[in-house]
C-alpha cells in the first residue's frame, strides 16, 4: 500500500499547491484558465503526438482497448440517464448531465499522470485511445441528448443537429487535429526532424505538472449547497461504477497488454472532466457540476489508492 501511496500523494500533493496558490493569492483563478489553455491547446496535443507517432499503427490502434473503455463509458452514461430519468423523476437534461459527469474523464489532467507513473511511456497511447472514446462518442452524445430535453432553447425537436454542431465543433479541437497526427504519422512511418522532435518532447513534458496545478487552482471558490444526494451519486458512479464497468468489458473480451489493461482502469477511475461546469452552464446546472467535481476531485485520493491496491490484489499488477 505504500508503493500505492508513493505513487498518488504526489499527484494530488500538486493539486493541492495549485488550490493554496489561488487560495493564497499568488495566482488568479482567471489565470488558471489561461494555464488550462495552455496544457489543452499546446502541452496535450504534443504529448498525444508524440505519444502516437513513435510507435506502430499495430501498437497504438488497440481495438480491444478502445471496445473496452467505449462499452464501459457508454453504459454507464446511459444507466445514469436512465436512472435519474425514472428513479429520481428529473429531466433528459439533467439526467445527460449526470451521465456526462459520471461517464467521462479527466484524462489529460489527471489520468494521464497516474498512469504515467503507473505504467510509463505506453500512458500516452492509453491518453489518446481514451480521448478518442471521449470526444467522438461520450461528450457529443451527452450534450446532444441534454440539449434534446432543453426546450427553454426550443432544442427539443433537434437533438440530431445539436449531435452534429458537436462533431463540428471537435474539428477545431487541437488534440483531435494531434490524435489523426498521431495516427497518419503511424500510418506512414514518418518521423519529425530531431529538432521538431524535441520541441515537441519538450512541450509534452510540461502537461503533467500543470494541468495538476490547475486543478488544483480552479477548485477554489466551489460551493457545496443543496445537491447533496445528486452530487453523491455523480461521485459514485464516477468513481466506482466507472472504472469497474471498464473492468467488467475488459474481462469479456480477450487479453490485451497488462500494462494498457491497468491504464483502461485507472483513467475511468479519476474525476470527470475540468470543464464539466462550463459546459453545465448553458442548461444552468453549474452549481451541481461544481460541487460533483469539487467531491469527486478531493475523494478520488482515496479511491484510486484503493483502485491500485484492489488492481494489485486481484490482477496480480505491481506498481
Amino acid at each position: 500500500m505504500l508503493q500505492i501511496l508513493a505513487i498518488t500523494t504526489p499527484i494530488y500533493l500538486i493539486i493541492a499547491a495549485g488550490y493554496l496558490a489561488v487560495r493564497c493569492g499568488l495566482f488568479a483563478k482567471p489565470e488558471m484558465r489561461v494555464l488550462g489553455r495552455f496544457v489543452i491547446n499546446f502541452c496535450t496535443p504534443a504529448l498525444i503526438f508524440r505519444a502516437l507517432s513513435q510507435r506502430s499503427l499495430g501498437e497504438v490502434l488497440n481495438a480491444p482497448f478502445l471496445l473496452a473503455y467505449a462499452l464501459g463509458s457508454l453504459a454507464v452514461l446511459l444507466g445514469a440517464i436512465a436512472y435519474v430519468r425514472r428513479v429520481r423523476r428529473q429531466p433528459l437534461t439533467a439526467a445527460a448531465m449526470q451521465g456526462l459527469g459520471m461517464s467521462a474523464s479527466n484524462s489529460a489532467f489527471i489520468g494521464y499522470p497516474i498512469a504515467l507513473q503507473l505504467i510509463g511511456p505506453p500512458a500516452g497511447v492509453a491518453l489518446a485511445l481514451c480521448m478518442v472514446v471521449e470526444n467522438l462518442l461520450i461528450l457529443p452524445l451527452a450534450l446532444a441528448l441534454a440539449d434534446r430535453g432543453d426546450n427553454s432553447h426550443g432544442a427539443g425537436q433537434r437533438w440530431h443537429q445539436a449531435l452534429a454542431e458537436s462533431f463540428k465543433g471537435l474539428l477545431k479541437n487541437p488534440m483531435i487535429a494531434a490524435i489523426v497526427a498521431g495516427f497518419g504519422f503511424a500510418l506512414l512511418g514518418l518521423q519529425l526532424p530531431e529538432v521538431l522532435a524535441r520541441t515537441v518532447q519538450i512541450v509534452a513534458t510540461a502537461a503533467s505538472p500543470i494541468s495538476l496545478f490547475v486543478i488544483g487552482g480552479t477548485l477554489v471558490g466551489l460551493q457545496l449547497s443543496g445537491v447533496r444526494r445528486d452530487m453523491a451519486t455523480i461521485s459514485l458512479g464516477k468513481l466506482v461504477l466507472h472504472p469497474l464497468a471498464v473492468l467488467a468489458v475488459l474481462l469479456l473480451l480477450p487479453p490485451i497488454d497488462p500494462a494498457l489493461r491497468v491504464a483502461a482502469v485507472v483513467f475511468a477511475s479519476v474525476p470527470m472532466l475540468s470543464i464539466y461546469p462550463v459546459v453545465a452552464q448553458k442548461y444552468h446546472l453549474e452549481g451541481l457540476t461544481a460541487a460533483a467535481l469539487l467531491v469527486t476531485t478531493v475523494a478520488s485520493f482515496l479511491s484510486i489508492s484503493l483502485l491500485l491496491w484492489a488492481l494489485h490484489a486481484l490482477l496480480g499488477w505491481t506498481p
